[in-house]
C-alpha cells in the first residue's frame, strides 16, 4: 500500500487549500480514508475520515471527499488559521495494519 499527499504549501490566513492523497496496491472502495495532522511539538490528530460508502467526518472548516474512479481522498480546509499549521498525512488501515503517506506541510501565515 502506498500513499502520496500533495497540495501542501503557504496560505494567509483566511485562505483556503485541498490537498490530495493517491493511494496504490490496494482495493481503494474497501478502505476507510482518513487524515490527520500533527504541528510542531503536538500529537498526532484525525482531522477527517470517510467511510466506503462515503460519510464524512470532520473538524469544522474542513471537509473530506474521496474519488474512487481516481483511488483517491481529498480535505478542503478552509478559512484556514495560524494553528492549522501542520504536517497533514493521509492515511487508512486495516484491521491489523495502518498505512501512513509522507506527509504534506501547511503553513498558514502572513
Amino acid at each position: 500500500v502506498q500513499l502520496v499527499e500533495s497540495g501542501g504549501g503557504w496560505v494567509q490566513p483566511g485562505g483556503s487549500l485541498t490537498l490530495s492523497c493517491a493511494a496504490s496496491g490496494l482495493t481503494f472502495t474497501s478502505y476507510v480514508m482518513k487524515w490527520y495532522r500533527q504541528a510542531p511539538g503536538k500529537e498526532r490528530e484525525l482531522v477527517a475520515s470517510i467511510s466506503t460508502g462515503g460519510t464524512a467526518n470532520s473538524v469544522p472548516r474542513f471537509f473530506i471527499s474521496r474519488d474512487n474512479a481516481r483511488n483517491s481522498a481529498y480535505l478542503l480546509m478552509n478559512s484556514l488559521k495560524s494553528e492549522d499549521t501542520a504536517k497533514y498525512y493521509c492515511s487508512t488501515e486495516t484491521g491489523i495494519v495502518k498505512y501512513w503517506g509522507q506527509g504534506t506541510q501547511v503553513t498558514v501565515s502572513t
